[in-house]
This record gives C-alpha cells, sequence and structure tokens, in this order.
C-alpha cells in the first residue's frame, strides 16, 4: 500500500520540484495542496491528485490531511508579500503553520517537514552558521517562518509527531511550471535578464556572499529526511545548504558563461563598484549535521542553471 504524502505549496517554484521528485517513488501518492481555484494539472502529477486547501480554514485542512502519513508544508506567503503586509504573514506563515500541525495531529500524521528559512539567523548571512547560531531573524518573512518552526519542534518534543525543520539556504533551477512566479530570486532573474535583455545587471557591488543549493538536491533532501528513523532526527532541526557559497559576481559569471553554451552568446555583467575594502566575510552555512545523518549533496550547478536558460528561452524569448 502507497504512503500518502500531502505536500502544501506543491505546485509554487521549490515545492513543484520536490513533488516532481517524489513522484518517482512508486510508494508514495502525492496530495499536491494548493490555494488555486483553476489549475491546469502538470503532466508529472499522473495518478496523483490535487487537494485544495486553505491554511486559514481548520476545515480544509483536516480534510487535505485525512489518510496522510507525511506532510511537508512550504504554503506561505513570500519575503516580497510578507514584507508588504507582515500582519497577514503571520497570520498565514505562523497561525497557519500551528492550523495544519493541529490537523496533522488530529489526522494520525506520522511526519511533518516544514520548510523554514536561512534568514532566520538574520542579516547578513556571515561566517560559520550551524544550528548552534542564535537565531536573530529581521525580516517579517524570516520573523514568521521562526514563529512556525517553534510549533513544529515543539510537536517534535512532545512525540505528537515527528516535526522536522529544514532551514533553506539559496534553492536554485529551473521551475516545472508556469505558477512558480519566483523571479525575483538572483538566479532566476539573472537566467532571464540573459534572454531578455543579453545583459545581466546586479543591484549591487555583487561582492556579498550567499551558500547555493540545487533543487535537485533539495528533492533528494525530503526523500531522505522523510524516512530517516526518528532515533537518528536529533532535535528535528536541519540546516539544507548545498555547501556552495560564492559571492553573487561569482553567480553571474557563471551564469554568463553558461550563457555561451546555452543561448550563444556571452552577456554583459553590470554592477555597482565596490565601496573602499567591501569585502564581506566568508559565508559557510554547515550541513554537517544533515551530512551524519547520511545525506549527500550531489546537484549539478551547470546542469541547474541550463535548464533555467532553457526554460526562460521557451517562455521569454523573443521571436526572431
Amino acid at each position: 500500500m502507497m504512503d500518502r504524502v500531502l505536500i502544501t505549496g506543491g505546485l509554487g517554484y521549490v515545492g513543484g520540484r520536490i513533488a516532481e521528485y517524489l513522484s518517482r517513488d512508486n510508494d508514495l501518492h502525492l496530495s499536491i495542496g494548493t490555494r488555486r481555484d483553476e489549475i491546469a494539472v502538470p503532466d508529472w502529477i499522473e495518478n496523483n491528485d490535487v487537494v485544495k486547501m486553505d491554511l486559514t480554514s481548520h476545515m480544509s485542512l483536516e480534510n487535505a490531511c485525512a489518510g496522510v502519513r507525511y506532510v511537508i508544508h512550504l504554503a506561505g506567503l513570500n519575503e516580497i508579500d510578507s514584507a508588504k503586509d507582515p500582519e497577514k504573514a503571520l497570520v498565514v506563515n505562523g497561525h497557519g503553520t500551528l492550523r495544519l500541525l493541529r490537523a496533522a495531529e488530529k489526522a494520525g500524521v506520522e511526519r511533518f517537514i516544514y520548510f523554514s528559512t536561512a534568514h532566520v539567523y538574520g542579516k547578513p548571512l556571515e561566517g560559520r552558521i550551524t544550528e548552534q547560531s542564535v537565531p536573530r531573524p529581521v525580516h517579517p518573512y524570516a520573523i514568521t517562518h521562526r514563529v512556525a518552526e517553534d510549533f513544529v519542534l515543539a510537536a517534535y518534543d512532545s512525540g505528537s509527531l515527528t516535526g522536522m525543520v529544514l532551514r533553506l539556504s539559496n534553492a536554485f533551477g529551473a521551475p516545472n511550471s508556469l505558477y512558480a512566479n519566483r523571479w525575483t530570486l538572483i538566479a532566476n532573474d539573472l537566467c532571464r535578464q540573459a534572454v531578455e535583455r543579453r545583459t545581466l545587471t546586479l543591484r549591487s557591488s555583487g561582492m556579498q556572499q550567499r551558500d547555493f543549493i540545487t533543487l535537485e538536491d533539495v528533492g533528494k533532501a525530503v526523500a531522505h529526511f522523510l524516512r530517516l528513523q526518528r532515533s537518528e532526527c536529533e532535535d528535528g532541526l536541519f540546516n539544507l545548504g548545498g555547501e556552495c557559497s560564492m559571492r553573487i559576481i561569482d553567480l553571474a559569471e557563471l551564469v554568463a558563461s553558461r550563457c555561451v553554451d546555452v543561448l550563444g552568446f556571452s552577456p554583459v555583467i553590470r554592477r555597482a563598484k565596490p565601496v573602499g575594502d567591501e569585502v564581506p566575510e566568508a559565508l559557510e552555512y554547515s550541513i554537517d549535521k544533515a551530512k551524519a545523518t547520511g545525506f549527500v549533496v550531489t546537484g549539478d550547478a551547470n546542469e541547474e542553471i541550463d535548464s533555467t536558460l532553457h526554460f526562460c528561452k521557451h517562455t521569454f524569448g523573443r521571436s526572431e
């Protein structure tokens, strides 16, 4: 008998790729949770199903959790919408997670994986960051995720279910749906700029560092943590990054180099000049705790950028 998995936000940017990855597992039946009324069901869903759900409705969430063994929770307001309306972000990201958690407990869900963000550690992210680093979120998006984290980890400690928190760094790669409107993310933005403008314009000097993880590795991580023995889950909290720290200018140069093979030209990179001795502290977003459970990063950054460029060319390319 197949295990039923509810993926909230399963048609979103990260959620869509996770759902597509898990759809390869014949032992899992996926329920893709979405708030959208009208959708075109992607081909990769095949024998799985789409569930209409609302994080502000107890009944909606209880119906979505019925018969589910695992919940993977990604639905919520993004950083842009959270900044515009912090109170709504608290209702959706914080209280919405609590509602879903209670519905999952009531339904007898075994495991609840919550996707948080590396930005709970504060801004800027620099130095060596482990799960022992003290959170100091400054943005409404990060603050509301931090609130949700505590509810999930409290459920883990109480034993009501195995609640796990994954603090995701910067995931990148091609979306698998036009619904995944996340073109403000730096890697996606650069790939789209390359197609539409043939130039890559940075909003800064590009000297700041970020950790990047491929969406393929994010899907792989979920599959790993989904079936990890509870005795191996430590306290339920894990950083999820790609052990790939680079400056924004380095990412831009990587995208420009891939454009040569994929698009047939090398875009010009434009950026502000570094100010004085602008050299940010190096970033090490440690995933040693996740690696200790057997998780291994294997994603190919070039492949993810190439697929994103192809997606942008197909979606945003100008007719010649």
